[in-house]
């Protein structure tokens, strides 16, 4: 093994007599660089601009959201509260109602969200991180804060006591509605505060008090929509599920929070498969001039492969130099290109050289599974190409 290595790195290093295969090799060792490095640059960017996205359902969404299996609303027990409230599990819970309505205030109308929160809610989610003017709502208040969204699309504003938003919703009940003025419950509602989150939420949810959603829809006393949990870092999901179930049974769908937001997952996670493999594709291009290179390297050492072979070198040992050759090839320059991409994108996380907006940085993040992922597809692909260049090396080339 000691031969194939020696040789290897001797026709890495050493220079070949024809200028040719010299640059075309300078090419195929830089294509490797700017390929890993453009690699892991984009990667280190898509996982930048991911976690910008995902901070929004950081302040929104609880850690679990438990719904009922079958129907909207189910039942909370004073023993269930106690089993919640002395959990060493669980931090923290809110009992949440929600539901569609119907926004109407001076003359422009919207349909949204009623989100109905009880004292609690602060406790489960960063409400002081959305709130973007104005205060949160307070009890027994008949006040709402709504999104930046809903503001505008009903040019509403805070404390605007001369005409007050009113919420309409749907009664309860079966068959068909015979009076049509009296199908739905109202409430009337002055808006304390604007939250900012994401475009979509903006105008989707308005937040009241509990009993303030709870009087609209008709609800019992011990009746939620949903319930918000917010555990204990140090504990596995599947301890805090086994724990909830057993508190509220079986009948109960517990979502963590990538499951409350399944479709932006899937999307961030699609578009990051996607952008590897039109970069692993340029790889592959970049590659082909490994490939050829080699091809070249062996054929202009032709006459040194027949001196080798009369000495007693095996065709196998010859082919696995060459095979060696690339693959060294390819395994120093995609670290090189692993490097100077770390040092591009330190350099942004430190000096934000590059800007989306006048002031907002191109968000990037530095993480090691991107750098085992690079160095892995720039290895295995080098493998590769390095195992087809030396298949070149036969007993008709020396003869």
């Amino acid at each position: 093994m000691k031969f194939p290595v020696f040789l290897a790195k001797r026709y890495l290093l050493s220079k070949s007599s024809n200028n040719a295969i010299n640059i075309i090799t300078g090419i195929a060792a830089l294509g490797i660089v700017i390929g890993a490095m453009s690699l892991f640059i984009v990667l280190s960017g898509f996982a930048g601009l991911k976690e910008f996205s995902l901070q929004f359902t950081n302040y929104f969404d609880s850690d679990y959201q438990i719904t009922p299996e079958k129907g909207k609303t189910f039942i909370l027990t004073e023993n269930n509260l106690k089993a919640l409230e002395n959990s060493e599990d669980i931090i923290a819970y809110s009992k949440i109602i929600e539901e569609r309505v119907f926004l109407h205030f001076n003359g422009k109308s919207h349909i949204a969200y009623i989100k109905g929160i009880d004292e609690n809610y602060e406790k489960v989610n960063a409400i002081d991180s959305i709130l973007y003017a104005g205060k949160w709502l307070e009890e027994d208040n008949n006040e709402v804060v709504i999104g930046t969204g809903t503001s505008s699309k009903l040019s509403l504003g805070m404390y605007d006591y001369s005409d007050l938003l009113e919420i309409y919703v749907p009664k309860p009940g079966q068959g068909q509605v015979l009076d049509p003025t009296n199908a739905f419950n109202r409430q009337k509602a002055i808006v304390s505060g604007i939250y900012y989150v994401a475009d979509d939420i903006n105008s989707k949810y308005i937040f009241s008090d509990f009993d303030f959603a709870k009087s609209l829809l008709q609800l019992k006393d011990n009746e939620v929509y949903a319930l918000e949990i917010k555990a204990n870092p140090r504990v596995k999901e599947n301890i805090i599920r086994k724990e909830l179930q057993g508190i509220l049974g079986e009948d109960i769908i517990i979502k963590n929070r990538m499951q409350q937001n399944d479709a932006l997952y899937k999307m961030l996670n699609t578009e990051n498969i996607a952008v590897y493999l039109i970069f692993t594709l340029v790889l592959i291009v970049a590659l082909f001039n490994v490939i050829g290179s080699i091809i070249m390297m062996i054929l202009d050492k032709r006459k040194d492969i027949h001196t080798l072979y009369n000495l007693g070198a095996s065709i196998p040992s010859i082919r696995r130099a060459f095979f060696l050759q690339g693959a060294l090839m390819t395994g120093i320059g995609g670290f090189i290109g692993v490097i100077l991409g770390i040092i591009v994108v330190w350099a942004q996380i430190q000096w934000k050289l590059v800007y989306i907006t006048a002031s907002l940085p191109y968000p990037v993040k530095l993480r090691l599974d991107n750098i085992l992922l690079v160095l892995g597809t720039i290895v295995l692909l080098g493998f590769i190409a390095s195992k087809i260049a030396s298949t070149r090396v036969k007993e008709s080339l020396i003869s």
